[in-house]
């Protein structure tokens, strides 16, 4: 799996020009499920973001994680992340997760990040979206579950 994830003040993704979700300070996820991922890779990549400590504290560092600040979540699905672009001008999108697969694990990333944190925000899966966002910092972060450190 790959995130994008960013820290902002604020963020907003409509459809069809609608509001389908929206949060204050947090982080907005823009999240790619691969054609290989699973369920544990979903836990790994969601204990990761939940734990990093990328919010700031009072003298302005960051030390805190999502959960120290009780930050809001937005996850927005972007099957782009999983574009391969090493051969001609248009990407290939055959490593990402077809459309079941990628729905029923980004559907699962929603479930823990509500779990832990109690209400999550997503976007529509399968639907074009509009993201509006103000970066906070900025501050953008790109993990793959692939370079994670297995958990111990």
């Amino acid at each position: 799996m790959r995130a994008v994830i960013q820290r902002v003040a604020e963020a907003e993704v409509t459809v069809a020009g609608e509001t389908v979700g929206a949060i204050g300070r947090g982080y907005l996820i823009l999240l790619g499920v691969g054609a290989a991922d699973t369920a544990a890779d979903a836990d790994r990549l969601w204990t990761k973001i939940r734990d990093l400590r990328i919010c700031e504290d009072e003298q302005g560092k960051t030390n805190l994680s999502l959960m120290q600040t009780a930050g809001e979540v937005l996850v927005v699905s972007q099957f782009t992340l999983y574009a391969d672009c090493r051969r001609g001008r248009r990407p290939s999108f055959a490593a990402a997760g077809d459309p079941a697969h990628a729905g029923e694990l980004y559907r699962y990333v929603a479930e823990l990040a509500c779990r832990d944190l109690g209400h999550v925000e997503t976007g529509s899966f399968g639907a074009h979206m509009q993201v509006r966002l103000v970066n906070d910092g900025p501050f953008t972060i790109v993990l793959d579950t692939d370079e994670l450190a297995p958990r111990s």
